[in-house]
This record gives structure tokens, C-alpha cells and sequence, in this order.
């Protein structure tokens, strides 16, 4: 009985503990609609076009292949599908493989590009898969609408390697790309930062790291579907979990998974608390941020964690936007050129980084 006794007292303990590691800021004061000013909500009557249907359909054949794999084969399976999104394409760009300060990356480089604009892109990934080869598509078309070298990193992955490795590696670029471009040293007359997923969650992180460490700030952040909330907590999470094609068949059972237990998976996998800004930027101070750009689908898990990041950035004073599309794949940017709503979501980019850099925000 006194074993049995101790045995729940310690469950109990975990437990609450548990909720301790989850536990932050409440953020719903920022589930409010974004300020007109501020955001804009594209649709089509019609609904997704008939390109983005064919994405869907690409996507939901691929999540019928990962049931029933191990964990091992569903990580190889998901880092080989990755590495598969550019097969067959055509590309303008040069690709220039390049070691920023011992982390491998590529210069991509748009033709007739200048190399004093740069931009350093973080891919996504969910953390576990990704590289400079995988997200080729975004970084070419990053390069020809920003007219800037972009420099893609290949950041250390996970389970292999720690959380915090990548965040180092991506700081450790930033660093780097300050003062080397493709052909020349120096500063960066133009600097612009983006990333999608799991790089739109680093790219934020990043944000906040070079205004603490007083670098130069980029001109402009993009994040493209970002992950801002590591705890999970935004309504949309599990609202959006069926309409949700990428990332519901992924990620759906974590959310079967008590809190409690999951806040001392996260802890125990990443060192963190899932509340920390380190991993989850909303939760840090976001005053003082560059102008930033965030794009993300109203039918993802995800849309939340833009909405409140956006709102809370907002209510600090920096300049941050929201744009929302209706009906579509988490980062169908990626999709571009055939995706009829991938070439206008590149468009509003286009837009937004030429209103940063002539001071129209």
C-alpha cells in the first residue's frame, strides 16, 4: 500500500510539474482578428485551383505510404520525400556550394544578381528533415524578387543532433553573411531573412537574437507558415487538425498524447521548455523587430501561431503583417511555379520587400 501510495504522489508530482513546463504567457488576448492596416485575407470563389487540388492529391498519396512504418523509416521517408520536391525542375539560378564559419550552405544565385544584396533563408522541416536542396524552389524565387544572393543553410538536424545546435548554426550564419557575400566581403547593402515551417519559427527566433545582440537588422523577415508556439496552445492547432493535409496526418497523435507527458517529451528531446523563447518566439519580447512579413493558410494547424505572433509584434510596436490565403497546403509557396496561388503569394513577397527597403511600411 505505501509503495502504491508513493507511486501516485510521484505520478502526481510528474504531472504537475508537467503542466509547470507548458505553462507561459496567455496568449489569447492575441486570438483577435489582425488589424485591417496590417492584414489582408486573399480567396478565390471557385476555391483552390486546380493545380493546388493536384498538390493536395500529391500530399494525401504520400501520408498513405507513412502508415505503418517505424519511427526510423517514417524520418527516412519524410527526409527522402523532401529531398524529392525539386526532381525535375528547371532552374535559372547557379547554386554554389560555400562553408559560412563551418556550416555547410549554398549561394543561390538568381542570374544577374547583386551580390551585396543578400538573404539568408532557414528551410523547414519540422526540425528533422530539410536542406538548401529540398527548398530550392523558394530560394531561387527568393533571389529573383529580392535581386539578392541568397544564402541557404543546411543547420544541423534533429534527433541527431540537439535543438540548440541548429539555433547555433543558424546564428553562426547570420554572423557569416554580415560581412561575406558570394564574391566579395563587407557588409550586405540590402539584408532580408526568411523562412518557412520550422526556419519560419528560426527566422523569429533569429529576429529577436540580433536586436539583443545589437547586429545589423535584416530589412525585412519573411516566415512562411511558421511555428511560433512550441506548447501547442493556439485554438487552430486542433481546430485545423482535419483541414490541415500536411501536418495533420504528421503531427495529429502528438495531440492525443496527455499535456503533461508531452510538455516532458518536448523538455527531454529539446532541453527546453516548451515555453521558452528560444523555441517558441511569441512568447519572447517583440518589441523592437525589423518589418515582418507573415504568410500562412487558413486551413492549417498553424494559422494561429501566425495570427498571435503578428497581434502581439503589433501591440509592441513592430511592424509585422499577416496574409492569409483560404483552402490551401502549409507552405504551398513551395509550389511555385504551377500553383496558380504559389506565383501570388510570391507576388505580395515582391511587394512587401520592395516597401521595406524604400521606407513605405
Amino acid at each position: 500500500m505505501t509503495i502504491l501510495l508513493t507511486l501516485l504522489i510521484l505520478a502526481l508530482i510528474l504531472w504537475v510539474v508537467g503542466l509547470w513546463l507548458r505553462s507561459g504567457e496567455d496568449l489569447t488576448a492575441y486570438d483577435h482578428p489582425v488589424d485591417p492596416a496590417a492584414g489582408e485575407a486573399f480567396s478565390r470563389p471557385e476555391g483552390p485551383s486546380v493545380e493546388h487540388q493536384q498538390a493536395v492529391a500529391d500530399i494525401k498519396a504520400m501520408g498513405g505510404k507513412i502508415e505503418g512504418l517505424s519511427q526510423k523509416q517514417r524520418l527516412q521517408f519524410t527526409r527522402d520525400f523532401m529531398e524529392d520536391v525539386p526532381r525535375g525542375k528547371t532552374f535559372s539560378c547557379e547554386f554554389v556550394p560555400v562553408d559560412a564559419d563551418g556550416v555547410p550552405a549554398e549561394w543561390v544565385l538568381a542570374p544577374g544578381v547583386d551580390g551585396s544584396r543578400r538573404v539568408l533563408y532557414i528551410h523547414g522541416g519540422a526540425f528533422i528533415a530539410g536542406s538548401p536542396n529540398s527548398h530550392r524552389t523558394i530560394t531561387s524565387r527568393f533571389s529573383e524578387v529580392a535581386n539578392a544572393a541568397v544564402l541557404a543553410i543546411d543547420y544541423r538536424l534533429m534527433p541527431e543532433n540537439r535543438r540548440i545546435e541548429g539555433i547555433e548554426d543558424c546564428k553562426t550564419a547570420y554572423r557569416w553573411i554580415l560581412a561575406n557575400g558570394p564574391a566579395e566581403k563587407g557588409p550586405p547593402s540590402r539584408l532580408f531573412m526568411g523562412g518557412d515551417s520550422a526556419g519560419g519559427n528560426l527566422s523569429l527566433v533569429m529576429s529577436s537574437w540580433i536586436r539583443d545582440e545589437k547586429l545589423q537588422a535584416p530589412d525585412a523577415v519573411i516566415a512562411l507558415s511558421p511555428l511560433t508556439d512550441s506548447s501547442y496552445s493556439g485554438p487552430s492547432i486542433r481546430k485545423n487538425l482535419l483541414t490541415d493535409t500536411m501536418l495533420g496526418p504528421l503531427f495529429g497523435m502528438l495531440l492525443k498524447i496527455p499535456t503533461a507527458i508531452l510538455s516532458w517529451i518536448f523538455l527531454l528531446q529539446n532541453r527546453f521548455r516548451s515555453s521558452n523563447p528560444l523555441v517558441s518566439p511569441v512568447f519572447g519580447n517583440l518589441s523592437n523587430l525589423p518589418p515582418t512579413l507573415v504568410q500562412v493558410s487558413e486551413s492549417e494547424m498553424l494559422l494561429d501561431d501566425a495570427r498571435r505572433y503578428v497581434n502581439k509584434a503589433r501591440a509592441a510596436g513592430s511592424p509585422a503583417f499577416l496574409q492569409t490565403w483560404a483552402g490551401l497546403l502549409h507552405v504551398w509557396q513551395i509550389f511555385y511555379p504551377e500553383v496558380p496561388e504559389a506565383r501570388e503569394a510570391w507576388d505580395r513577397i515582391d511587394e512587401f520587400l520592395q516597401r521595406a527597403e524604400t521606407g513605405t511600411i
